[in-house]
């Protein structure tokens, strides 16, 4: 397919300016300081990996504890902020001023204060020093400024406000007021202990992100990213809008391991925008397109960025439990993305590019059954293969599958050396050429085993997830050593020295990549902290319950409506993980307890999968979407238009959070069968499906107004069954508290026992609300009561809870004595809800015969007039 050849889509000195400012400071000084700024970062590699490894248990050497790794991680993202970030865009890029050293050792030597005297800190905890309080004070003035310089001003700027609260509670007013803190006291909580800076969102960012980071870094510099780019390009191109759904799909494979919006757009961006635009994208859909994808692939499994690391910790759940409940949204939103993609071609009447080599449809049929045959075989043998190899080794298979996953490796790189090295598209060249499927795929299946590694750690070996990220990415340093030395060696090349060199060159530039791109996330966790520290110190937490009570008037929607505003807004200015930290520590408390008292019982996971969406999205909204800044600086659109267009196409993901909220199967939670996951995975993605038709305007022909009512209700009602089916068959029955025992012990084995309960909380206000309580197995109705950590008085209909066991489910409920059970709610003997699906599907296949009626006759048309 031949095109007219265009201007080069982009400068690549501008490309390279944005990325380096948005991931790894813009200076690249000659000479020493250049030297240093490429030696501290590999250093800082080093720490990580060896603090996340078991080498200091196993050598009894090296050992350090969670807040003496925090201060230390802190002290390298300090340093490397002063000296790889100029303080002004005046300021010197190809040298570093005296004073950024100054403030580089001295920020570095205030964050490592909590290291350096860890036993003399603890000893007088509460009772700081002078040279403590200095320690801390000009830390924090230097943590803020090294925000602000990898950052921009807006997190700075919430964390000045977040101080100023804290030290100026007694001068605000009433309804926000609080006696205020002391600078000693103040200091002390945010600097000298693990409440505020060096708290569990440092604690996250130096456990589990910079590994994460760094094995997304080496892949990349090993070339997976451009692997999946060819890949997804070669068997998507001769589709229609073929080169923009393999933007869709390279987006979501290096989501897989960059977990960055951003860094999707700059990396698979470079080359599929370009595409996109030469095959009759208009440039501002072509990036937006862009956009979209990539800030779904931050959505997607089993890497989402470091705040679904924090949400590990927030929660209280296992990292794999994260994953499950994440990965149907994150697919459904990926498929309409694609299908999105398609309606846009066809509206735009599209044709897929020539194939290289057209296979027969017995070919088709024979790849496309024999892959899904070969997928399934080979999960099968790794799966129960895995199980056989432990009853056999015990101990020992762990060696047993390293070894295995070696030889594989090479048997893979041996493979890929059968067929020529990958070679990036040229954006400016007037031709665009489809890269042969089978050779493609060939070249580069060994990058996908340290996936595997990282994976089969997470979910079957249950290694926590710096574990597992630091045995995936020892894989991955072998890999980016040796895989261009063993291809040279399989192709009987004479350069297997250059070979090797060039793979100790890409570790060392590699692992400075990855340490550097973790600067913005080290200050931006720390600088959150901050927020954390006021929050808990102040008990700010508590005010914002009445306020957003007040301003929603208790209805739920109102509030989520709020929150998710407050996210975009932040989100413009603040880093997805910043963002997460400030909304879900103010905001997420506030829903859960809001929607008890409302009747709405909201799992916590939802409420920060909700925050967390909403802090994604805010990378493509106007006027300030980092994402479509990028994508429009390499489609030369308008920036605004870009971020518009990539807002419409994400309206479909903004829309999952509130159904889910309120359907909490779509996060599979509930999902009990297979039965209950196909109808759920289904009728989600059929929503998803109808739901873009209906934003898009388009299906078989243009939608017309009385069209879109009706797919939209049909979208709604696939979604969320329960709301017109709680009509006729409320969910619930309402039983008498005193029939408690009866009905605990009638429950199923590990039900839930829903009820109602008020009493007066610990500020003297009363509280009234709903309350779920795990039973656990099946015995008598009080000793499932007793194992819900409750102990109850019963006087006639009167329940009075008489004692809560400290750290029971009860009393994480928040629940306390003296406190009365109302009622019980138990579920209700009624159809499936999923009835509604019938009329709902019956309503579509009205809609399609309408639109199949008009496209015929448009068809007809078009033909007389030929």
């Amino acid at each position: 397919m031949t095109l007219a050849k265009e201007k080069p889509i982009a400068p690549d000195a501008e490309l390279q300016q944005m990325i380096a400012e948005s991931d790894s400071g813009s200076r690249s000084p000659a000479g020493i300081p250049g030297k240093m700024l490429l030696l501290i970062p590999i250093c800082w590699t080093l720490f990580q990996l060896w603090y996340s490894s078991p080498l200091p248990f196993i050598f009894h050497f090296g050992v350090f504890n969670d807040t003496e790794a925090r201060a230390v991680h802190l002290a390298f993202a300090i340093f490397l902020s002063f000296t790889a970030y100029p303080a002004l865009t005046s300021s010197p890029r190809d040298h570093i001023p005296i004073q950024d050293w100054v403030f580089a050792l001295v920020g570095a030597f205030c964050a490592s204060y909590l290291y350096l005297f860890y036993t003399e800190v603890a000893n007088r905890s509460g009772a700081p020093t002078t040279m403590d309080l200095w320690a801390a004070g000009i830390g924090m003035v230097l943590l803020l400024e090294a925000t602000r310089r990898a950052l921009g001003p807006p997190l700075m700027v919430v964390a000045i406000i977040f101080l100023i609260y804290t030290f100026a509670g007694a001068y605000m007013p009433d309804v926000i007021a609080h006696k205020g803190a002391s600078f000693g006291k103040g200091m002390s909580h945010f600097w000298l202990t693990t409440e505020g800076v060096f708290g569990v969102a440092l604690g996250v960012s130096t456990n589990f992100v910079f590994l994460f980071v760094l094995f997304g870094a080496l892949l990349d510099r090993a070339g997976a990213g451009n692997y999946f780019i060819q890949v997804a390009f070669s068997m998507l191109g001769h589709y229609r809008g073929g080169p923009a759904k393999a933007a869709v799909v390279s987006s979501g494979l290096s989501g897989i391991i960059s977990g960055s919006s951003i860094a999707n757009v700059v990396t698979t961006g470079t080359f599929t925008i370009p595409l996109m635009k030469r095959v009759g994208f208009p440039a501002t859909k072509a990036g937006a397109i862009e956009v979209a994808a990539s800030t779904n692939g931050q959505l997607t499994p089993p890497i989402m960025g470091a705040a679904a690391f924090l949400m590990v910790e927030y929660v209280g759940i296992p990292y794999i439990d994260v994953i499950k409940h994440a990965i149907l949204p994150a697919a459904i939103s990926y498929v309409a993305l694609f299908y999105i993609v398609h309606l846009e071609a066809v509206k735009l009447g599209m044709e897929g590019l020539q194939r290289p080599y057209k296979p027969t449809l017995a070919q088709s049929l024979m790849n496309f059954f024999g892959t899904i045959t070969g997928i399934c075989i080979l999960t099968a043998a790794v799966y129960y293969g895995i199980g056989w190899t432990k009853e056999v080794f015990g101990a020992a298979a762990t060696w047993a599958l390293g070894i295995a996953v070696l030889l594989s490796y090479v048997g893979l790189v041996r493979y890929a050396a059968t067929v020529p090295e990958l070679k990036l598209d040229d954006p400016n060249s007037p031709h665009v050429v489809m890269p042969p499927v089978g050779p493609t795929v060939k070249s580069g299946l060994y990058f996908l085993l340290p996936i595997v590694v990282l994976v089969w750690c997470l979910t079957v070996e249950r290694f926590s997830p710096g574990l597992s990220a630091f045995w995936a990415t020892m894989f991955m340093i072998c890999i980016v050593i040796t895989h261009r030395p063993l291809m040279s060696l399989f192709r009987k090349e004479t350069m297997i020295k250059q070979a090797f060199g060039t793979g100790i060159s890409d570790l060392i530039q590699g692992m400075a990549s990855g340490a550097r791109n973790m600067i913005a996330i080290g200050v931006a966790t720390a600088a959150a902290g901050i927020v954390v520290g006021a929050v808990t110190l102040t008990g700010v937490g508590l005010v914002m319950t009445e306020f957003v009570e007040f301003i929603s008037g208790g209805s739920v929607v109102l509030m989520l409506i709020f929150t998710a505003i407050i996210s975009l807004i932040l989100g413009m200015g603040l880093p997805t993980t910043a963002n997460y930290i400030v909304v879900s520590t103010l905001m997420a408390p506030v829903i859960v307890a809001l929607g008890a008292q409302n009747g709405l019982i909201v799992p916590l996971i939802a409420v920060h999968l909700f925050v967390f969406y909403f802090g994604i999205l805010a990378d493509d909204t106007p006027p300030v979407g980092l994402a479509a800044f990028a994508a429009a600086a390499i489609a030369q659109s308008d920036p605004i238009r870009t971020g518009i267009q990539g807002f419409i196409y994400d309206i479909r993901t903004a829309i999952l959070p509130f159904m889910f909220i309120f359907n909490t199967q779509l996060l599979l939670i509930g999902v009990d069968s297979l039965f209950v996951l196909a109808i759920t995975v289904a009728s989600a993605l059929t929503a998803m499906l109808v739901f873009a038709i209906a934003t898009q305007g388009f299906w078989m022909v243009r939608t017309r107004w009385y069209e879109v009512i009706p797919l939209l209700l049909i979208a709604f009602t696939l979604f969320r069954p329960g709301f017109w089916w709680d009509m006729p068959y409320p969910e619930l029955t309402m039983v008498p508290a005193a029939n408690i025992y009866e009905v605990a012990e009638q429950l199923p084995e590990n039900a839930d026992l829903r009820f109602q309960v008020s009493g007066e909380n610990l500020d003297g206000k009363q509280i009234e609300k709903i309350v779920q309580l795990p039973l656990g197995p099946m015995v008598s109705g009080q000793e499932r009561i007793a194992f819900t950590g409750m102990e109850l008085l019963i006087d006639g209909d009167s329940v009075t809870i008489d004692a809560v066991d400290f750290g029971g489910p009860a009393n994480k409920a928040d629940l306390d004595f003296d406190w009365q059970i109302s009622e019980l709610q138990i579920p209700s003997k009624r159809p499936p809800k999923q009835w509604m699906f019938i009329p709902a599907l019956l309503l579509l296949a009205g809609v399609y015969l309408n639109q199949r009626r008009r496209f015929k006759r448009e068809q007809l048309l078009q033909a007389t007039s030929v």
